[in-house]
């Protein structure tokens, strides 16, 4: 797998901003080490661009005829390399050269069928769908791994999808553009695409971890037996006697939640991050009747629970957590003199190089994260570039983040597709 080609552009005109994006690849495909026929591409447009999906598509595709297949999506942020754009015209485009037999596009029109086994999938989603969070376990129950990482689309207008295969159109869309909205749209790859993919929270936990033991829909009526508000306001240190100070400090607070059913002791860990298993949730409201507590999620008796807030400086940690995380899995202990030399050079130079064995990198952070959270504009591509080098990355800023079986908010999905063949290492 050869290092793939990407860029990104931002211009009032999309016209000029895809003329752009297509000089970068075209140059890009042209250098020794990246991919020279990639017939996947991935496409992230800013919702300036939305109103404009079908004409920038067809004009893409005319432009690179190589690709055949398209996916991505909308948001009202994206991002590619160390570079986020918000609230701009924007476009971003990585190409990817994978065996034709190792994934395959889908959509809500032309689901994923039987004569191709999944192994994982990247997945768009409409966030007005209705039964989401079931269409993602069910569809992560279709991938060998049962692993999904993803987003939904966030957009202040129109939200759209891209999804595009072999000669121009999905087939069984018949006459359909490749332009969609609603449901659930992205690529399955197969096994043989090996990659490696972690979530980070950026949540510090400010409570110790309860067992719901009783709930009402998405009320928390009783927290260890005892009512769930008084448990709150004593984990807090705060007093509805004193009703400005609580609000404030009830604004900052949310709840990790981990089901029952995948409670492990590591869900909370002791270093302060949040596992994978944990989802964050707003707190919504009082039930000063029953003294419960109500989140912005359906909770179940058995649950965890653990009152927790944003932290930039914990975002930042746990980001490069996950960074040196992968790092881990894809460096070897031994190295040859000439690839580590390979790799510190490309570091110095800040360029990608096939040494550090990543292809490319799909990233989709919360659109309450990005520069702002992290402290500066693009902050927080920055932090990823420092921490795990510079690899070809693009990717978008989501209404909420989709890993394993799961529906987040307040998280990043990082996923590196390795460039030499192994085993996955999820």
């Amino acid at each position: 797998m050869k290092l793939f080609p990407y860029a990104h552009a931002t211009h009032p005109q999309w016209q000029m901003a895809a003329a752009l994006v297509l000089a970068q690849l075209r140059a890009q495909m042209a250098l020794h080490g990246y991919a020279s026929t990639p017939t996947l591409a991935l496409l992230y447009i800013t919702d300036h661009y939305a109103g404009a999906a079908q004409d920038i598509l067809e004009h893409l595709g005319a432009e690179l005829p190589l690709v055949t297949d398209w996916s991505g999506t909308v948001g009202v942020g994206i991002m590619s390399n160390n570079m986020e754009y918000w609230d701009e015209p924007a476009m971003a485009v990585m190409l990817l050269e994978l065996p034709s037999d190792q994934y395959r596009v889908f959509s809500g029109v032309a689901p994923l069928g039987l004569g191709f086994e999944a192994h994982t999938a990247l997945v768009h989603a409409d966030p007005g769908t209705a039964d989401l969070g079931e269409l993602i376990v069910e569809m992560a129950q279709r991938t060998d791994a049962g692993y999904l990482f993803g987003g939904l689309c966030s957009s202040r207008g129109q939200s759209v999808q891209f999804a595009v295969a072999g000669n121009g159109n999905i087939s069984g869309h018949g006459a359909a553009s490749g332009v969609f909205s609603g449901g659930l749209s992205g690529v399955a790859f197969g096994p043989d695409v090996a990659m490696v993919s972690r979530v980070t929270q950026g949540c510090t936990p400010v409570s110790v971890a309860h067992t719901v033991t009783e709930a009402d829909h998405n009320v928390v009526v009783t927290l260890d037996g005892a009512p769930a508000l008084d448990v709150m306001l004593g984990d807090l240190s705060i007093s509805l006697q004193q009703p400005q100070e609580a609000m404030e400090v009830l604004r900052a607070t949310l709840v990790g939640l981990v089901p029952a059913q995948g409670l492990r002791s590591d869900a909370v860990q002791r270093s302060g991050h949040f596992g994978e298993d944990v989802v964050v949730r707003h707190i919504i409201g009082l039930d000063t009747g029953r003294h419960g507590v109500a989140v912005a999620d359906r909770v179940e008796a058995g649950t965890q629970l653990v009152f927790c807030q944003r932290n930039v400086q914990a975002a930042r940690a746990d980001l490069t957590r996950i960074c040196a995380e992968i790092r881990e899995e894809l460096e070897p202990q031994e190295q040859a003199l000439e690839t580590a030399h390979a790799v510190q050079a490309s570091m110095r130079e800040a360029e990608p190089h096939p040494a550090r064995r990543i292809a490319g990198a799909i990233y989709v952070s919360c659109t309450g994260r990005g520069g702002p959270h992290f402290g500066g504009p693009s902050a927080e591509l920055q932090l990823v570039r420092r921490a795990l080098g510079d690899v070809p990355l693009v990717g978008f800023f989501a209404a909420g983040e989709i890993a394993h079986s799961h529906l987040y908010g307040y998280t990043g999905v990082l996923t590196v597709f390795i460039a030499s063949p192994g085993e996955d290492a999820m």
